[in-house]
């Protein structure tokens, strides 16, 4: 562990020393490949080593979706989880220890929503420190992150964390890097670009691929793209999960600096403690979340508006509606009637594929 740690330390530092510019760039592309491959390192050790996930950690994935909260020790993290919680739902008191995942969950527009508070995630977790591990497998299953930063201090703050989820291999408010990567049993490696390359070349690319062992393979490049972006796309593991940066405490600030934070892109302004502006974190919570709401209805009645199903707005398939009510349903289904925005008709008869 501490050599790993050593050989990162390294790394970085030689990366610091070195001038970004088109002579560099290769030399540069080969050490972020290298960097990537020890952070795995750090993040999944090698050998199935004993011991269980951890206590707390292991919380079921309960709800239609899950948030995780992270930030600094007094934020407001907390108060903005129990008073969230506590003005759209009832908590149930579970018994964790400190240092644990805390659970809760909010009803909102007829959505059960998961809120994880996330603990230490930002205090050297990245590195192996602590029971960052633990924290970071429930912090890749999240549909959405809320970054709480005190609005007096926010930027120093907002940069740690950003660069801890980072090394997680956790992408903030962005799409997987539009480059086509297929493995090959030989024929060297053949790369096309659809457009023009700031970054990249075959020499680099070549050179970034040699370090993951890989001498064989199509690369295509769709879009301008950099190392860390074919980095990503080689390691395979990354997720991209949106994000919400939650500014508290504004309270404490003048109406004029309000107004220039809420020119910010992904950021909400609230007073967890006074509970301001709670309406607006909800919405925009519920826009980043992209859930779609399915009523059902019986025969000759009219719509249960009470309790709809809720799906991703990926996943709206009527085989998936049918998944989450239950995995048998599938089996006798024969068709749905389908009202809405997306059907030609009202209704409009829908027969499931399977």
């Amino acid at each position: 562990m501490s050599s790993t740690l050593a050989k990162i330390a390294e790394i970085e530092a030689e990366m610091a020393r070195t001038q970004k510019n088109k002579a560099t760039a290769h030399h540069l592309g080969l050490l972020k490949a290298r960097l990537a491959k020890l952070r795995r390192e750090l993040i999944t050790p090698k050998g199935g080593g004993g011991g269980g996930p951890g206590e707390g950690f292991d919380v079921a994935k309960t709800g239609d979706a899950r948030i995780g909260f992270v930030g600094f020790p007094s934020v407001g993290k907390s108060t903005l989880l129990s008073n969230l919680a506590g003005v759209y739902s009832e908590v149930a008191a579970y018994e964790f220890t400190t240092l644990t995942t805390v659970p809760g969950v909010i009803r909102y527009k007829g959505a059960k929503i998961q809120l994880l508070d996330l603990p230490g995630i930002i205090e050297g977790a990245k590195d192996g420190k602590g029971r960052g591990r633990q924290v970071i497998a429930v912090a890749r299953t999240c549909n959405l992150i809320l970054i709480v930063l005190d609005v007096l201090k926010p930027l120093g703050h907002k940069k740690i964390i950003e660069n801890e989820l980072e090394g997680f291999g956790i992408r903030l408010n962005s799409k997987p890097p539009n480059i086509g990567f297929k493995k090959k049993d030989k024929g060297g490696i053949n790369l096309t670009a659809t457009c023009p390359q700031s970054e990249l070349d075959a020499e680099t690319v070549k050179s970034i691929l040699a370090e993951y062992k890989i001498h064989n393979a199509d690369v295509t490049l769709r879009s301008d793209a950099t190392a860390d972006d074919l980095i990503d796309v080689v390691e395979g593991n990354r997720v991209y999960i949106p994000c919400i940066y939650v500014l508290n405490k504004i309270d404490q600030i003048s109406i004029e600096e309000l107004d220039i934070i809420y020119k910010v892109p992904h950021c909400v302004p609230i007073s967890a403690h006074h509970r301001w502006n709670f309406d607006d974190l909800l919405e925009k919570i519920w826009d980043y979340l992209k859930l779609v709401r399915i009523y059902t209805k019986p025969k000759g009645q009219l719509p249960d508006y009470t309790s709809p199903v809720v799906l991703p707005y990926s996943r709206t398939t009527v085989e998936d509606f049918c998944m989450k009510i239950h995995k048998n349903l599938i089996k006798e289904f024969k068709y749905a009637l389908v009202w809405g925005l997306s059907v030609k008709h009202n209704p409009q008869k829908v027969v499931c594929t399977r």
